[in-house]
């Protein structure tokens, strides 16, 4: 069985096919001629098609989704081909001339791709058994009479066409090779310019060249075209996409198609993710088949602090930006497990989506699952560390005294408590507390004696973008675990456009290489004015806002 777009279609093709053989002939002849009365923009319920085809209507299933004509003839062509299949059916059998796809192109003098097109503009096609005991696609002459009336233009135009010539073939691969090296043009866009000169179409410019690359690699035209790119190369073509470098950019660069750049793009995507560690506790829980709505189906109230009881005053020797901690209330028994239990939930779909990633043919849609998947997990992750910042502090007061500072402490304190969540396991029914002390303190007599060290910090220090790296503004900047936010900031940067990138880029220094930008400095390196630079901004955060909060349940703003 051919592929439907209807699953209605494919269930009735089913039917027919297992049906009696005298009566598929007549399945042909029905499917041919609704083929013949289908309107371009018109809708058909599968009712009137059953009846079309069978002659009896058939019982009502409910309101079904109508279709589109170009699905309908689609998944009539297709029908009309399992017919075939399933019958014996010979060219005999048929009182006029048969002609297959050879003896079809000789006649009209084109190529058999010409004929292939003008099957999926509609031209009906039939599987017979011809005298060799072989099936082949085969054309009743009624059928190509009816189609060459209805589209007598597109016929002629075929029947005009001339096969290249060694010199016209020479020409175009003389005008490629200096348009190549002298403009650095990729191969698309070498075929698109060539086209417009010589009246030829894209795809026929585009096989002349690579024909000629695989046959002759020693005098090729893009010889970069001939070979895989090195693993460097393909890093540096993602870390540039990332960095604001737009796939049109990228091809004429490397001298690629865009196809392949954005090829490229998705492998690196897929890589790093089957190379990312996922780690998480395992519920049974999470493999019921309502674990969806059980689990991620609620309404997460927002953090508030517990009936009778206020928020906490700082204490005064606290630095301000420990100060707004105490602004943050706590969990409640409650609401700590239903966030853990949401935290590990998204990391297990995630990983178990992962085991899906084929990279030999990598799907993107899938690739964008897996990663929204982990940002929802990252932002309920740093929903909890928010609510226990105050545990870290009010631990590390008590070792202040040795070689580090209290922000020191904090921030290394910090770190134990992001490995605590990975680690808790709320099925025990033990608050996370006991468990996030337990660890910061364990570390502490660890670290403590040591001679001091260096937390990395974010270089920018701009809370936009703080914000956007968690989907929360749940990180100090001075806290911030550098390598979780510069893979949040890679995931979430794949979703804008190559402008948007690159704005956000060079306005919150995110390239190390690069300072950060004024609006009116990226106003003049990419040519427009300062306002639109800032309005462009604007719209890529607001983008950012939408795609790292896709349910309110599972983050806090």
């Amino acid at each position: 069985m051919r592929k439907y777009r209807n699953a209605q279609m494919a269930e009735l093709a089913a039917e027919l096919t297992a049906g009696l053989a005298r009566l598929k002939r007549g399945y042909l002849d029905a499917a041919e001629a609704m083929l013949r009365i289908i309107e371009p923009d018109r809708e058909y319920p599968y009712e009137f098609v059953v009846y079309r085809l069978t002659g009896y209507r058939p019982r009502p299933h409910g309101p079904g989704e109508p279709m589109s004509a170009e699905d309908l003839r689609a998944d009539l062509l297709n029908l009309m081909l399992d017919v075939c299949d399933s019958a014996e059916l010979r060219p005999g059998d048929f009182a006029e001339p048969v002609y297959d796809t050879k003896a079809l192109s000789r006649r009209f003098r084109v190529s058999s791709k010409t004929i292939q097109r003008w099957r999926r503009r509609g031209l009906a096609a039939r599987r017979l058994i011809f005298p060799n005991g072989k099936r082949r696609v085969a054309f009743l002459e009624s059928s190509v009479r009816w189609f060459v009336q209805r589209r007598p233009r597109q016929v002629a135009r075929s029947m005009q066409f001339k096969q290249m010539t060694d010199a016209e073939r020479g020409e175009i691969l003389r005008r490629a090779r200096r348009m190549a090296r002298a403009a650095h043009c990729s191969l698309s866009e070498v075929a698109r310019r060539l086209a417009d000169r010589t009246g030829r179409a894209v795809e026929t410019i585009r096989y002349t060249i690579r024909n000629h690359d695989a046959q002759h690699p020693d005098r090729a035209v893009f010889p970069d075209l001939t070979g895989p790119l090195a693993d460097e190369e393909r890093g540096k073509i993602y870390q540039a996409f990332l960095h604001g470098a737009s796939v049109p950019m990228l091809a004429r660069r490397y001298r690629r198609t865009r196809s392949s750049i954005y090829r490229i793009i998705n492998e690196m995507r897929a890589r790093q993710l089957l190379e990312r560690p996922i780690d998480y506790m395992y519920n049974p829980e999470f493999d019921l088949p309502d674990a969806d709505d059980t689990i991620l189906g609620g309404t997460d109230s927002p953090l508030e602090n517990p009936p009778g009881r206020g928020l906490p005053k700082a204490p005064a020797s606290l630095p301000p930006y420990l100060r707004d901690l105490y602004e943050v209330p706590l969990l409640t028994a409650e609401q700590e497990r239903g966030l853990f239990r949401r935290y590990n939930y998204l990391k297990h779909k995630a990983d178990h989506l992962r085991r899906k990633i084929n990279m030999n043919r990598v799907n993107s849609t899938l690739l964008k699952q897996i990663e929204r998947l982990l940002l929802r997990a990252n932002a309920v992750k740093n929903r909890i560390v928010r609510a226990n910042l105050r545990l870290v502090v009010s631990i590390a007061k008590k070792h202040v005294g040795g070689p580090q500072t209290l922000f020191e402490l904090v921030s290394d304190g910090n770190m134990s408590l992001m490995r605590a969540v990975e680690k808790f396991d709320y099925s025990r029914g033990n608050r996370f507390s006991t468990y996030a002390s337990w660890a910061i303190i364990r570390n502490f007599a660890r670290s403590v004696p040591r001679e001091q060290h260096r937390m990395e910090r974010f270089s920018t220090g701009h809370e936009e973008v703080l914000d956007i790296a968690s989907a929360l503004s749940t990180y100090d900047p001075n806290e911030v675990n550098i390598a979780e936010l510069r893979e949040s900031i890679d995931v979430v940067l794949t979703q804008l456009l190559p402008t948007e990138r690159k704005v956000l880029i060079d306005h919150y220094g995110l390239d190390p290489d690069i300072p950060p930008r004024t609006f009116e400095q990226m106003g003049r390196y990419l040519g427009m004015s300062k306002e639109r630079v800032r309005q462009i901004e604007s719209r890529a955060l607001k983008k950012l806002r939408e795609i790292l909060h896709p349910q309110q349940a599972d983050l806090l703003a």
